[in-house]
């Protein structure tokens, strides 16, 4: 007759074995998203000269800054607010699709970085709802990723990432980026 002792460790063995075997994942799965969209934004900061073309303001500064310009030092503590047009191509004048509504804050000193937080607000024959997006936005690196973290109406609680490029900019009055957004969750 074997000791309830030897049966304890058979059973211990055995069970950190399954647990050791079924932590290694094998093959990871593969995640493909379930919808994908472009876009590009157009926003226009307004400098005390194009109070007509403007679509973003710069709502805070540093005590060294004002509210029209841009402050040195890589721009750190400006705060902005945009209401800016969103087109399905790179044309500031082509029928846009919606609005990119939100804020963006310069927050280092030392390179220019921004934190954005902002909603696609679209109202089209395509798409009628909004997409959430918030993250920091490292400019000087080409493409870069962001949060996708809600929506509403055709994006219902859809959440993913979206890669945005600098797609052009004129001096510190405007630039246009371009908006890949892949949706990994879509109700």
């Amino acid at each position: 007759m074997k000791s309830p002792t030897t049966f304890v460790l058979f059973f211990f063995f055995f069970f950190f074995f399954f647990l050791v075997s079924s932590a290694y994942p094998g093959m990871r799965r593969q995640h493909y998203p379930c919808k994908n969209l472009v876009f590009y934004f157009h926003d226009v900061i307004y400098n005390g000269k194009n109070a007509a073309n403007a679509t973003a303001a710069i709502v805070g500064a540093p005590q060294w800054g004002n509210l029209t310009i841009l402050a040195n030092q890589f721009h750190f503590g400006n705060i902005a607010v945009f209401d800016d047009p969103i087109t399905l191509d790179n044309n500031f004048h082509s029928t846009p699709v919606g609005r990119a509504q939100g804020m963006y804050f310069y927050d280092t000193k030392n390179t220019f970085t921004a934190w954005l937080g902002f909603s696609f607000v679209l109202n089209s024959a395509q798409h009628k709802g909004t997409i959430n997006f918030i993250g920091a936005d490292p400019i000087m690196v080409k493409s870069r990723d962001i949060s996708v973290v809600g929506g509403t109406g055709d994006f219902f609680m859809h959440r993913g990432i979206a890669t945005i490029m600098t797609d052009s900019y004129e001096g510190d009055v405007y630039f246009r980026l371009r908006v890949n957004i892949k949706f990994y969750e879509c109700w």
